[in-house]
């Protein structure tokens, strides 16, 4: 991947098509935000990141040395799109919904965070949900410049009680995020355990977590644990499927599963946004 880094400025000339208004508000991640200059504002690793899209690159900034093969992979752009796409696009349905936003990327988060995000995100819409992991937080998350807070790490909530986090308002999610929380401070489940096991095997572990069910363990196992074959079903995606692919995905398909429902996903909900006008 070609990058240069000036200062603490990361420069890729060539993103291969990857679309921030795409990939940043899809529903896989929760801090980004789009600024009115055009600049997107997250919480990333620990520092309050900007991205920006400059042409067929991408411009994000501070970035130190040691963090840009962070950041590469983070943004996927060290993923082979050209040749996931190519895959893809195989099938004249999926090839619809790749086509009506090409530069959507499946990111890769910190699993911690993507665990307890996607707790909160259950029976929820994406602007609640992003308040929730805001207070979240500014409650127990290290503060950094400009206001903002990183995210908490496992053992500043393990030790917390509902009451601890009323002010969240996230109702009966509360006792899942402490249950998540203990269960990772504890080492009971681990990104380095996960990534031993199986994905069904995984994914079993995962929903020994309070409120971790099949639709939240894919989430985590696709957007925090990079396993592409991770398939999140929700609403949305089950209207999905049952019009596009009523007898399951193609063989071909399963290994990038989690990547097609990306672009499936957002295709129908675009669609059933226009036709709600």
């Amino acid at each position: 991947m070609e990058y240069t880094l000036q200062g603490t400025t990361l420069f890729v000339p060539h993103a291969g098509g990857f679309d921030p208004n795409a990939t940043l508000y899809c529903g896989q991640c929760f801090r980004w935000q789009r600024q009115p200059n055009g600049v997107h504002r997250g919480v990333v690793h620990g520092a309050v990141r900007l991205l920006r899209q400059q042409g067929e690159g991408l411009i994000l900034w501070p970035c130190e040395k040691q963090e840009v093969e962070y950041f590469l992979h983070y943004l996927a752009l060290d993923d082979d799109y050209a040749s996931i796409l190519a895959v893809l696009r195989r099938n004249p349905r999926l090839r619809l919904c790749v086509n009506a936003s090409p530069g959507i990327r499946v990111l890769h988060q910190d699993f911690f965070e993507t665990l307890l995000t996607f707790i909160i995100s259950q029976n929820n819409n994406i602007p609640r949900i992003q308040a929730i992991v805001e207070r979240l937080c500014e409650g127990f998350g290290d503060p950094l410049e400009n206001g903002a807070h990183a995210f908490p790490t496992p053992q500043a909530l393990a030790g917390l009680n509902e009451q601890d986090l009323a002010f969240l308002r996230a109702g009966w999610r509360a006792d899942y995020l402490l249950h998540a929380a203990q269960a990772v401070a504890s080492g009971r489940v681990s990104e380095e355990k996960l990534a031993d096991l199986s994905t069904e095997s995984a994914r079993n572990l995962l929903m020994t977590i309070r409120g971790v069910g099949p639709k939240v363990a894919d989430c985590v196992l696709l957007f925090g644990l990079e396993r592409s074959e991770a398939l999140p079903m929700d609403v949305w995606m089950k209207r999905a499927m049952k019009q596009h692919f009523p007898k399951g995905m193609p063989r071909y398909l399963v290994p990038y599963a989690g990547i097609a429902q990306q672009f499936l996903f957002d295709y129908t909900r675009r669609l059933s946004l226009q036709q709600d006008k």
